[in-house]
């Protein structure tokens, strides 16, 4: 075999193929090149993206054999469509592997027994805590910095006013420009909390919540429903107080959003049994425990008395 210059192995395999799919005569030796390249990227894909692979390239080949028109011209044409199928499962398999893994397969962060930093391009840091697993993109940091996460991690993220940094997590994300916040998901309860900047914090079926430093967005656990907190540090016990800033509903049920109140509200609300299933939808900024019972009790279309902490909806 004439010896040639590439710039690198890549080229010299991808002229191989080029000659072996256009049917054009190869040496033994070319031959057992192209196999042991094939050999050894193969050992690099694991089963899943095999299996992913095989179903694209049948997926696209299916209109190649379609049955045709008739024509004096069918020999050729399969001829054909067998050489585009030759060429795309070659490049797929050999080049389209070694490309995957280097171009396009995410980087996987995982945190075992115990907490993981990882330290991302773009200058910023996440703390795995345990179990949680980090997914980057090879493409990080693009004009939006995005990144997915499961279970709970911390996140120290470099400033930056123009390319916004997005952590999606089960059902919600959190966006921010540049701050320090965790993100905590346990089951169906999702949590954020604020320690520096601003964050905004996108859930399914709820508005879009704004945090400010001490600030916590959490669910309750409750699909469709968001709250935002306020965490103020308490100077002898140590311990922080919660204040409940705003709270939305979105088509949830009666009875989980009295739950939600009475928890957060300290109170007890007592209610006819045949509204527990009716559907609320309601937004609460502000506003006292006496001011949302009476907004929910109108939404209801039933009147409210209170007595002590114990608040009575009835017709």
């Amino acid at each position: 075999m004439k010896s040639r210059k590439y710039k690198n192995t890549a080229a010299f395999v991808f002229k191989l193929w080029q000659r072996e799919v256009s049917e054009e005569p190869i040496s033994e030796k070319e031959a057992e090149i192209l196999n042991q390249w094939n050999i050894r990227t193969e050992k690099e894909l694991d089963h899943f993206h095999m299996k992913e692979a095989k179903e694209r390239i049948l997926s696209e080949l299916e209109l190649y054999f379609i049955k045709p028109v008739k024509s004096t011209h069918i020999y050729p044409f399969k001829k054909y469509a067998y050489t585009v199928a030759a060429a795309v499962v070659l490049l797929l398999s050999l080049g389209g592997i070694l490309t995957y893994h280097a171009f396009f397969k995410p980087d996987i962060y995982t945190a075992g027994s115990g907490n993981r930093k990882v330290y991302l391009t773009d200058g910023s840091v996440v703390t795995l805590l345990k179990g949680a697993e980090l997914t980057v993109d090879k493409s990080f940091p693009a004009s939006t910095r995005v990144v997915d996460l499961k279970g709970d991690a911390v996140f120290s993220v470099a400033k930056s006013k123009i390319h916004p940094f997005i952590v999606r997590a089960d059902g919600f994300s959190t966006k921010v420009l540049g701050t320090i916040f965790k993100v905590s998901q346990s089951g169906k309860d999702k949590s954020v909390q604020l320690y520096e900047g601003k964050v905004a914090v996108s859930y399914a079926g709820a508005p879009v919540s704004y945090l400010k430093p001490n600030q916590k967005w959490t669910n309750f656990g409750i699909a469709h429903t968001a709250a935002v907190i306020s965490l103020t540090p308490e100077n002898k016990s140590g311990k922080q107080s919660m204040k409940l800033l705003s709270l939305s509903f979105n088509d949830v049920s009666f009875k989980e959003v009295a739950e939600v109140m009475q928890a957060n509200y300290k109170i007890r609300i007592v209610y006819p049994k045949e509204t527990a299933e009716k559907k609320i939808t309601a937004d609460f900024t502000g506003g006292t425990a006496d001011e949302n019972m009476e907004a929910l009790a109108f939404i209801l279309g039933l009147e409210v008395h209170k007595e002590d902490q114990i608040y009575t909806l009835k017709k």
